[in-house]
């Protein structure tokens, strides 16, 4: 079996949540999405687990950060090219994301990034393989 990557993080409002990201392109697992939490399908086998945050502090014994105030992680996802970078960080700022940083131009490497409704931060990359 292939390892999977889970990654969890808090909602302050689930619904909501899943539109913002609906609008980006990505679609849910409807078997593991209810009213607790939903499995956003990334690629294969990459998941993000977007969960209330009631539910999400049944899995650990600390404080949730709250992403508005504090970074807790970054998570980066790969592009295709500099056009499909733009392009999703055109769609998260019209479905109420922002942009924390002006994009990066290293050559080989194009990045930007946006912060989604709950303050996470996703950066959005580009990198040149012949290089």
């Amino acid at each position: 079996m292939k390892r999977q990557l889970f990654v969890n993080l808090p909602a302050d409002d689930l619904e909501r949540s899943k539109a913002f990201f609906t609008s980006l392109g990505f679609t849910f697992n409807a078997q593991f999405t209810n009213e607790k939490g939903a499995c956003m399908i990334v690629e294969d086998n990459i998941y993000v687990m977007l969960l209330t945050k009631e539910f999400f502090s049944i899995f650990t014994a600390k404080p949730i950060s709250n992403a508005m105030n504090s970074t807790e992680v970054i998570n980066c996802l790969s592009c295709n090219s500099r056009d499909e970078v733009d392009d999703l960080v055109r769609k998260a700022v019209a479905a109420g994301g922002t942009v924390p940083r002006p994009p990066v131009d290293y050559g080989n490497m194009y990045g930007h990034g946006f912060e989604d409704l709950d303050g996470h931060l996703w950066e959005v990359m580009y990198m040149e393989a012949s290089q």
